[in-house]
């Protein structure tokens, strides 16, 4: 059976994970939504600027994770930070198109009833886009932590920091009373996410 002080050492990690799915999301998102507006159909109506920005996020989308991880690891070194950026690039990518697929869907008649007074790019966006888009962008954003969470266990086998490292480390010492204690620890804290997530969501669309 596992030490009992174990349990105890692994509550650190699973905080850390949380910790650094949070702020990636966070960062990620916060980079996303200015390129979500600048790849939207409706709000730029310049093919060559449109393509340019679409072609640029379908390029961050085609990096897997675990290649972001072991390049941040090389640059940052071994740690948290590593995990941070990886998931920031990671959700940069992923809520990027979910946000510009978002905004094309919105009604069009605010957009027009702003553009015939007069009104300018920045005003049309705050008055008529995101009342029509935020509830959906908030739910995009909780979605994506979900994921970032469980990403980043695996995320630290390559030195990523969070739980996956302690993971990595017990397994590579079979000790599997410790691997129990971890696994049952990410497990509980995936079913709560993802419970609070979905309340979350579903009072919001």
């Amino acid at each position: 059976m596992a030490q009992p002080q174990y349990t105890n050492i692994v509550v650190q990690p699973i905080i850390e994970t949380i910790q650094m799915a949070l702020l990636g999301t966070t960062l990620g998102t916060l980079v996303a939504v200015p390129f979500a507006f600048l790849a939207a159909r409706n709000l730029v109506k310049s093919p060559l600027v449109r393509g340019g920005i679409r072609f640029f996020l379908n390029l961050v989308r085609t990096l897997p994770d675990l290649l972001l991880a072991a390049l941040f690891v090389a640059i940052v070194g071994i740690g948290p930070t590593a995990g941070v950026w990886t998931l920031a690039v990671f959700s940069f990518g992923m809520i990027s198109k979910l946000f510009y697929e978002t905004v094309e869907t919105i009604d069009s008649g605010p957009i027009e009833a702003l553009q015939a007074a007069g009104a300018n790019r920045v005003q049309i966006i705050a008055f008529a886009v995101v009342p029509q888009v935020v509830n959906n962008f908030v739910s995009y954003f909780l979605y994506t932590f979900e994921i970032n969470v469980r990403a980043s266990t695996v995320l630290g086998y390559l030195g990523a920091g969070g739980i996956g490292v302690f993971l990595q480390r017990s397994l590579s010492s079979f000790r599997y009373d410790q691997t129990a204690v971890i696994i049952i620890a990410i497990l509980l804290v995936v079913v709560v996410i993802d419970g609070l997530s979905n309340i979350l969501r579903e009072k919001l669309l």
